[in-house]
Formats: structure tokens, C-alpha cells, sequence
């Protein structure tokens, strides 16, 4: 059976978000508007930066992928609005985060032999929406990430 690169990518996010969240037996849509299971979200999420969209070109586009939802275990129908998508976002504990790219490091073979990047983001930028709703001003934002030399996966970010 071919499978296309975004089938095997989305195959292997969902693999790593039910990891990641411990919800292997969630349905992805719960019933009575109870929500969306986690794993379900935060795939979304995956493929929506894989894909290089906003969060409504995203959905748009996947809208008219059926095979890929099928993967995530919904339908076209449990399709969230792009707001409740990027409230989901928003909300994400930093450990979650840091426990998905903990695992996706994994599909990687370690070298033994890491680099630390550091870099400054323009944070005003990003968030301006939040800025001016709340009066708060953010400058710069400092990061820094343990990368593998050979395989360039990032091992951990602070």
C-alpha cells in the first residue's frame, strides 16, 4: 500500500501524541461535547506546522484530506473551528511539550554529541494580540536548544 509522506508523518505524530498524553484508548472525539482527547489536538497542532499553515488554512486543507482525519480518528464532521484550535494551543502545559520532543528525539540516532544553540526571539511580534489586550509588554524572548550534531534533532529546549 503507498502511503504518502504526510499519511506516514501524521501515522507517526499520532503515535507520539498518544505517547505523549497516555490517552492510547481516548476516542478522539468525546460524546456530549465533552471536548477533544488530547492526542487528537496536539496531532493537529503537528500537522498544522508540518503543513506551514495558520490554524484555518490548516483545517481547510485537511478538510478535504478524509484519510488523514481517519488516522487522528475523526471525521470531517468533529472537524474543531481554527479558535478552539488555537485556545487548545494557548493552554499547553510546557511539560507536555517537552515530553513529545523527548520522544520524537528518540526516532533519531543519538551521536553522543550535542551543540547548544541559543538565539533571541522578537516576542512583541508573536504575541502583539496579547500585548495590547493586556497592557504587557515583551520584548525579546531568550531560547535555548541542546541539538544533535549529525541528525540536527533537538534534544531538549529551555
Amino acid at each position: 500500500m503507498y502511503m504518502s509522506k504526510i499519511s506516514r508523518f501524521t501515522k507517526k505524530a499520532v503515535q507520539l501524541a498518544k505517547n505523549a498524553v497516555g490517552g492510547r484508548g481516548e476516542a478522539a472525539t468525546l460524546k456530549r461535547g465533552g471536548g477533544f482527547a488530547e492526542y487528537a489536538m496536539l496531532s493537529l497542532h503537528c500537522l498544522r506546522v508540518y503543513l506551514e499553515k495558520s490554524y484555518r488554512e490548516a483545517l481547510d486543507l485537511l478538510s478535504e484530506m478524509p484519510q488523514i482525519f481517519g488516522e487522528i480518528g475523526r471525521v470531517e464532521a468533529d472537524l474543531p473551528d481554527h479558535s478552539t484550535l488555537v485556545k487548545w494551543f494557548d493552554r499547553i502545559k510546557t511539560a507536555l511539550w517537552r515530553v513529545l520532543l523527548r520522544l520524537s528525539a528518540r526516532l533519531h540516532d543519538p551521536t553522543g554529541h550535542a551543540a547548544i544553540d541559543a538565539t533571541f526571539f522578537d516576542r512583541e511580534t508573536a504575541s502583539k494580540h496579547y500585548c495590547r489586550r493586556t497592557n504587557y509588554r515583551v520584548q525579546t524572548l531568550k531560547t535555548t536548544a541542546l541539538v544533535d550534531i549529525e541528525s540536527h534533532a533537538i534534544l531538549d529546549v529551555h
